[in-house]
């Protein structure tokens, strides 16, 4: 019995054996390594006429509000980057600094956000951020991606707040996509349309990125207003200097209006094909009654709206009361040093004499 006990629980343990001896022919190595630990050595802040190296346009920068530039220097053990920060107002700003300064040269990073990756440096967008970071010439692509990921993490924390509505992605040609916000980034971005007819000093952004139709590039602008009055204004402007719509083959701009927004298309080899480009975009305006506006709870701002009035009332008391106090004091200064004095007697003893005559 014993024997047979034995026998059993060897023949047990060797099925329990067999799947995983088969699966050690198959063995896949997991690399539980955790990311570089990159801290910043130096940081000192420069002008961006200091930073034209870096592939910077200063005017342009201006245009998209840039208020500050950082250069910054990480290191982790015997290695070192070099960063540029540029501080704007708004997550579009640093986005639209991202796609002007894109070229076709660059690729998207691979698991990252608003990040593109070229031979000599890496760009960013992180929220009010938009970030250059140095490729060093000897280090691997995937060490680099895993450097900008432990820097500047995989994603803004806020990837689709206060950022523009995108672009169709089918058919784009890669590094062609330009946000614009101003005349001196739409005449390097996009040098085939007056600025002027744009009406960038009436709120207009501008997006163009270029297209791979029927084997022959086109580009396509969308152009966004305020108001539906001011898209067709502006589009009328486009109708006269441009001859939108107004002939065919080669140098041909075809476009419409959409609510209050302009679609345009260059270098389209026909109007048919134009329209199916523009058709891509698809266009909706909505209206919302109970939708929650940004910012602030509504019963956040009545509280602070109460704790204002408070402090006004109690502001006001308070200035009464030291009125007070220094009325009464001054009242007992007078008397002591000018007891003769009508504010120090206050008027008790005072005569008024009336001149007054009989007519």
């Amino acid at each position: 019995m014993k024997s047979g006990t034995r026998l059993s629980v060897a023949f047990w343990a060797f099925v329990a054996l067999v799947p995983a001896l088969a699966g050690a022919q198959h063995t896949t190595m997991l690399n539980l390594a955790s990311l570089p630990e990159w801290q910043v050595k130096e940081g000192r802040n420069v002008s961006l006429n200091d930073v034209r190296d870096w592939g910077v346009q200063p005017l342009v920068d201006r245009e998209y509000g840039v208020t500050k530039v950082e250069i910054r220097t990480y290191g982790r053990a015997q290695q070192t980057l070099q960063a540029m920060v540029e501080t704007t107002p708004d997550p579009s700003s640093a986005y639209g600094l991202l796609t002007f300064y894109q070229t076709e040269s660059m690729k998207a990073a691979t698991g990252m956000k608003l990040a593109v990756i070229g031979p000599e440096q890496a760009l960013m967008a992180r929220d009010t951020f938009f970030i250059r970071i140095r490729r060093p010439a000897k280090m691997p692509e995937e060490n680099f991606r895993s450097a900008l990921v432990a820097i500047a993490g995989a994603a803004p924390s806020n990837t689709n707040a206060l950022l523009p509505p995108s672009l169709p992605a089918q058919g784009v040609i890669s590094g062609t996509h330009k946000y614009v916000l101003g005349p001196v980034a739409m005449q390097r971005a996009v040098p085939s349309v007056p600025p002027d007819l744009v009406g960038f000093r009436m709120g207009a952004e501008l997006q163009a990125a270029d297209y791979r139709t029927e084997g022959q590039p086109a580009r396509l602008l969308f152009i966004s207003y305020p108001t539906r009055s001011i898209a067709r204004a502006q589009f009328a402007a486009l109708q006269k200097r441009l001859g939108v719509n107004q002939k065919n083959g080669a140098g041909a701009i075809f476009g419409k209006v959409e609510a209050s927004y302009v679609l345009l298309v260059e270098n389209a080899q026909s109007e048919q094909v134009a329209s199916r480009l523009m058709g891509r975009l698809n266009i909706k305006e909505e209206v919302s009654w109970d939708q929650k506006p940004p910012g602030t709870p509504v019963a956040v701002q009545m509280f602070k709206l109460i704790l204002g009035n408070i402090f006004l009332v109690l502001l006001l008391v308070g200035m009464a009361v030291l009125a007070g106090i220094l009325l009464f004091a001054s009242r007992r200064i007078a008397a002591r040093w000018f007891p003769h004095s009508d504010w120090a007697r206050g008027y008790e003893d005072s005569i008024i004499r009336l001149n007054l005559k009989e007519q």
